[in-house]
């Protein structure tokens, strides 16, 4: 008869970032299942402000009648229901879905906003996937998922803190007006790992010369759609959501692959990771004009490596891309970016600090009165520190600067924030 079993604090791993990465959770036997519930709450108050640009991109501290208060607090909530398991012959299979909370409008508790008022329907699908396959042989996921490109990300440092920084979806650096700048150098960012798509994971295979070992992994997304989201047609015609296709769309993405090949070896007390690869999207036709986007074309590198629990990385990123993973333009600048970081854990206290700086044709357009680059940069360091295996404490702090001038503003906008806070997971 099949065992079912609840995990168990054994079970515990991070929720973010790497641990989207694993496969799949090896079972206890063939036959068995492995039920999760596993969880993550997150708060913090932070002291922040904003200075720059008040056209649309960023904000001053004081805009219109409002003025921003210079200390806020923030949080997050998910839950990952799912569960791994094993067939009798040794087939691993399971599913994991990640739930979270909307955002909603400032100053009105009970997470009320605008579209649904009153605390109602505040709960969202964020990730939601199968699995099925062996170690030996490899897996197969399906779903609304991540990919090569975040999956086998390496080099970008974010395991201190509140264990997201610049690519944070409900951490610290939404605090920012507008949520701070948006970027490409992180691969990690919903605009990649919200959509439909079906990843090929290969097995691990030793190398002879070092005892390393190579692994790859390969995804396909027919279009940018997630889960439940057909053509949202009505007697016939196209929804609402498809009126984008006439106009083109910067965002909405069709025949997306991409594809990493990832090397992880131990020599000598050092863990090493390198791995590189390259993204393609093509952009939705445009029926009234030429296309007005580039498809993206993105190119990846990255190198981290252990050694005595100090932890260094470094990743780039090159191609036609703008932030969020947005087409760019026809006829702007190929986009680069880089991070740097290092990372010190010791028993229960972790250090770590990152950098980031990327150039990209942001807010231009043809014709438009913006210089062709937008410039940023952005550098985050923090502490935790570790009260019991699912609870932690964290100090954070983080400055950005983006530059983008126009023919009457000299286009500067910055940011700074401290944060503590603290991360319980189950």
């Amino acid at each position: 008869m099949r065992k079912i079993l609840m995990a168990t604090a054994a079970s515990l791993v991070a929720l973010a970032g790497a641990a989207n990465a694993q496969p799949a959770k090896q079972v206890a036997a063939p036959g068995t299942i492995v039920v999760h519930l596993n969880g993550y709450l997150q708060f913090s108050v932070n002291a922040y402000g904003n200075s720059g640009f008040n056209d649309g991109t960023n904000y001053n501290m004081s805009t219109g009648s409002y003025k921003l208060s210079p200390v806020g607090e923030i949080g997050d909530v998910r839950l990952y229901p799912g569960f791994d398991a094993q067939t009798e012959n040794g087939i691993w299979y399971g599913a994991q879905v990640e739930l979270r909370t909307t955002t909603s409008n400032a100053g009105k508790g009970v997470n009320g906003n605008a579209a649904n008022g009153a605390g109602a329907g505040n709960i969202y699908v964020r990730r939601a996937y199968g699995y099925i396959g062996t170690p030996d042989y490899g897996f197969i996921r399906f779903g609304q998922t991540d990919s090569a490109f975040d999956l086998l990300q390496r080099g970008v440092i974010e395991s201190f803190g509140d264990g997201a920084q610049w690519a944070a979806d409900g951490g610290t650096a939404n605090v920012f007006v507008g949520g701070g700048p948006a970027t490409f150098i992180y691969a990690d960012q919903g605009a990649l790992y919200t959509t439909n798509k079906i990843v090929l994971i290969s097995p691990a295979v030793e190398e002879p010369v070092l005892g390393g070992k190579v692994s790859a992994i390969v995804g396909y997304e027919p279009n940018s759609n997630g889960l439940k989201e057909g053509y949202a047609t009505t007697a016939g015609t196209l929804g609402a959501n498809d009126a984008s296709i006439a106009g083109g769309s910067n965002v909405r993405r069709r025949n997306t692959v991409d594809a990493m090949v990832d090397y992880d070896v131990k020599l000598n007390g050092f863990a090493t990771k390198a791995s590189a690869g390259y993204l393609y999207g093509s952009p939705l036709g445009n029926l009234t004009g030429p296309q007005a986007y580039t498809p993206l074309g993105v190119f990846q590198a990255g190198l981290q490596t252990t050694y005595m629990g100090v932890t260094v990385g470094a990743n780039v990123k090159a191609g036609h891309v703008e932030d969020g993973y947005a087409f760019a333009p026809k006829g702007g600048r190929a986009a680069l970016g880089y991070s740097l970081g290092v990372a010190y854990e010791l028993g229960p206290i972790s250090l770590g600090t990152s950098f980031f700086d990327e150039q990209s044709s942001g807010a231009w357009t043809p014709g438009s009165t913006y210089a062709r680059t937008l410039t940023q940069y952005g550098i985050a360091a923090g502490a935790n520190y570790q009260l019991a295996k699912p609870i932690a404490l964290f100090v954070q702090g983080m400055y950005y600067h983006k530059h983008q001038p126009t023919t009457t503003t000299k286009g500067n906008a910055q940011g700074e924030l401290i944060s503590l806070g603290t991360t319980i997971k189950w």
